[in-house]
Order: C-alpha cells, then sequence, then structure tokens
C-alpha cells in the first residue's frame, strides 16, 4: 500500500454513519434560488441579466474580467425577480441574484466539446472556465487557473483528494460510490491538460466501499487508488501530498513546488460533465446531517437553495439546534441565518445540538504543548495564541502564522480549551492589514 503518513493530525468522533449508506437523493429546486454573485475564490461578479429578465437553466448570468474569478449559470429556468444584497454563508451579505423557478427545467444551448481527447489545452480550460467549474471540496479555487500553472513549473504528479477526512461529511463518497465513472473521465482529461502520466486518488480507509468502487472503474487505465490510514486533516493538500508521495511542500509555496497539482474528485466529476455534457456547475451534492436532523441523508440541490429548505426536508428539529454548520465541524463556518443559500463550495450542513458542539469555558494555558504535537504543519498555536493576547502582531509572522491551513486540529486536542483556531484567524488578518499599509 503506498502510504507515508504526515505529522501531526487528531482523530475525532467521524459520525459518518449516519448518512454513509444513504444514496444521493436528487431534491426538486425550490420557488425562490438566491445566486450569490461570489461563488469562488477571487473577484465577485458582474450580473449579465437585470430584474425581469427571463432564464434559461444553464445559462451563464454572471462573469467577470479579472483574472481570479469564474463565471455563474442559473440552476433554474424562471425569472429575475431581484438583485440585491442577501444573506451569504462566508460573510455577512453579498449581491445575489434571485430567481423565481418556473418549474419547466427549460435548458439553455449547452456548448461542449466532442472529442476531449484530440481537443487543444487551451480550449478544454476556456471551456472548464466558461461552465464555472471552481474547487468544490470546500476552497473554491477556479479550476482553469489551477490547471495552468507557470509554464516554467514541471508538473509530474496528478493527486486526487477522496479523503473526505471531515467527520459527518459523505458527499465525496457517495460520489464516487455512485458514479466513480464520471471521476476517473474527469481524471483523464485533467491528466491530459496537464500533460502527466501519473494520477493517483486518495481515499481513507473508512471508506472500504468508495475505495472498491474507484478501484473497479480505474482498471485499465493506469490511474492509481490508493487507501490512506483514517487521520484528520489528511484531505488538506500539503497533507495529502506528504502521505501519497512523500513529498514536502516548502513553506509559503504550493503543490506545483514539489511537481503537484491536487484536485477535489467531486471537481474531477464536474469536469467531466463540463466538457462532455456541457452542464455548468449548478448543482452540489450536499450532506446534511448532526442530531438536530431527524432524517440525515445526501441530496443534490440546486446552487442558490436556502438552507431552510434543505433542513425542512431532512426534518430539523430547531428546538433542540445549538449550532448550523456549512461545511464539516472542523473547518466549517457557523451560520447566523437559515436563508444563507448553498454556493458551489457547500459540501455539508449540519444541525448540531449542544451534546454535539460541547460547549466550553476556556482556562488558561498549561504549556502542555499538545497543540504543537497536533499540528500537522509543524507550527507552535500557543505562540499564535500568547502573541494574540498580547496584540503583538508584528512578532507573529515570525513563527510562520501564514502557513497555518486553520484545520482547527489545536482547537481539537487543547486541553485547557483554547480558542486557539479564533486567535489565529485574528492574527492572520491583522498580518495581512499591516501588509497593505
Amino acid at each position: 500500500m503506498r502510504f507515508f503518513g504526515f505529522r501531526g493530525g487528531v482523530h475525532p468522533p467521524e459520525n459518518k454513519l449516519q448518512t454513509e449508506n444513504a444514496p444521493v437523493e436528487v431534491l426538486k429546486a425550490p420557488k425562490m434560488i438566491y445566486v450569490a454573485l461570489l461563488q469562488h475564490i477571487g473577484s465577485p461578479l458582474d450580473p449579465l441579466v437585470k430584474i425581469g429578465d427571463k432564464v434559461l437553466k444553464g445559462q451563464k448570468i454572471a462573469d467577470s474580467q479579472a483574472f481570479m474569478s469564474s463565471p455563474i449559470h442559473s440552476p433554474v429556468s424562471g425569472t429575475v425577480k431581484k438583485i440585491e444584497q442577501h444573506v451569504f454563508p462566508l460573510m455577512g451579505r453579498i449581491n445575489t441574484v434571485i430567481i423565481e423557478n418556473d418549474e419547466q427545467d427549460t435548458w439553455a444551448e449547452l456548448p461542449k466539446i466532442e472529442n476531449w481527447e484530440t481537443a487543444d489545452k487551451k480550449d478544454l480550460l476556456a471551456m472548464i472556465r466558461e461552465k464555472g467549474i471552481v474547487g468544490i471540496g470546500g476552497a473554491s479555487f477556479p479550476t482553469h487557473i489551477k490547471l495552468n500553472p507557470p509554464a516554467d513549473t514541471k508538473i509530474d504528479t496528478l493527486l486526487l483528494n477522496g479523503a473526505e477526512c471531515e467527520p459527518y461529511l459523505n458527499s465525496d463518497n457517495r460520489l464516487m460510490l455512485e458514479h466513480p465513472e464520471k471521476i476517473i473521465k474527469g481524471i483523464q482529461i485533467i491528466k491530459k491538460i496537464l500533460g502527466v502520466e501519473t494520477a493517483i486518488v486518495g481515499i481513507e480507509e473508512n471508506k472500504p466501499q468508495a475505495i472498491a468502487s474507484m478501484q473497479k472503474a480505474a482498471e485499465g487505465t493506469g490511474i492509481e487508488i490508493a487507501p490512506l490510514k483514517t487521520k484528520y486533516p489528511q484531505g488538506g493538500e500539503k497533507q495529502l501530498i506528504k502521505a501519497v508521495l512523500d513529498r514536502q511542500v516548502p513553506s509559503g509555496k504550493l503543490p506545483s513546488a514539489v511537481g503537484v497539482v491536487v484536485q477535489n474528485t467531486g471537481t474531477a466529476a464536474a469536469i467531466y460533465d463540463g466538457i462532455v455534457n456541457g452542464i455548468p456547475l449548478i448543482e452540489k451534492v450536499v450532506t446534511v446531517s448532526g442530531k438536530g436532523i431527524a432524517n440525515p441523508k445526501n441530496v443534490k440541490v440546486a446552487i442558490g437553495t436556502p438552507f431552510s429548505y434543505l433542513l425542512d426536508h431532512c426534518g430539523v428539529n430547531r428546538e433542540i439546534v445549538d449550532k448550523l454548520v456549512m461545511g464539516g465541524p472542523m473547518m466549517g463556518m457557523a451560520q447566523f441565518s437559515e436563508e444563507a443559500p448553498v454556493i458551489k463550495g457547500t459540501s455539508g450542513l449540519l444541525a448540531l445540538t449542544k451534546e454535539e458542539t460541547n460547549p466550553y469555558k476556556p482556562k488558561s494555558c498549561i504549556g502542555c504543548a499538545k497543540c504543537v504535537d497536533a499540528c500537522p504543519m509543524g507550527l507552535e498555536p500557543l505562540m499564535f495564541a500568547r502573541l494574540a493576547a498580547f496584540e503583538q502582531w508584528d512578532k507573529i509572522g515570525a513563527y510562520n502564522l501564514m502557513d497555518c491551513i486553520e484545520c482547527g486540529s489545536c482547537a481539537y486536542i487543547c486541553p485547557a480549551n483554547r480558542p486557539l483556531t479564533e486567535a489565529i484567524k485574528i492574527g492572520k488578518a491583522k498580518l495581512r492589514a499591516m501588509k497593505k499599509k
């Protein structure tokens, strides 16, 4: 077995059984859809439609001339009712196109590439951009940029992230079980774009059925499936590269520095759908779970679906929910409103009770260094917290704060319940502000 492991990490309760064997259910789109004009890392988009316009399913409705951007498309056919500020799951409010669904599912014309095997790299990348494909593991980095590294950067390996190490989540797991052929075809397209021969899919051992499914689909393709010992945060790019290839990405560098490009398995499937079928990224598989949910499920939903619609469909008991989280419990974002919509980076929606959130009262640091042992980046989280407490922002950068991937392992393992991740996020924001001055 190919496995080199990585330093640090933790083993939180997995809580995957609730949805592990639940096939993906396709959920009918709601009457009103809220498409936020920022679905990726980069610049917000400008709307291409106005109030009163009729739109078709799959029609491009917003784009930008900025380099770091990716267009968005209408997930339904209907009428644009409003373009206004609306609740956004990652921060406050943002400009949003609000569409009334006519429930006719009338598709726009969907350009595609008939024979990707003979297509030019330039055309494939242009089509990936045109279809609005971004990393759907959570980071939402525009895929056409990630697959086009500088000409002087030598890439020899494509690494696929099928680890899905966050507790509760099963969206990638179910995709690998139910549509492995799409992922494999998507990988073959990416291999052609990058011009690499080696492609490896890393999957944690707590998904034996997904491993078997992917191994069968990959037969005869040369694509390797690598089972990995379960440990959080193995889905981090740098941790996955170390675990599978035994390569260490240098501080401040990208995976391309060691000849690797990492993509999520779901992104590979989206590339296949975009290139071969012409379908833009307008839907997302979301795991809805937590003890506040009566019927935990994996559901395919239209991007722009309000969380409240999803929660009601899965039987939420609002009286016992302590915290609503988009994503996993380790790196996910707590939500202040159920009216926030599903975005391209939404992989899970957790309605957690107090029993699951375990509210705590922080105590003084006892200097045990368990956070140092758990840090997968080899950092010293306790120093971040100490310097942040005294607002010594000029010193905090010397401890390589910006290398932190905010996985939350330090806060999880801390016996004094120190809010270490919070201190780190504040420290990063302060450093960025200082650099702008």
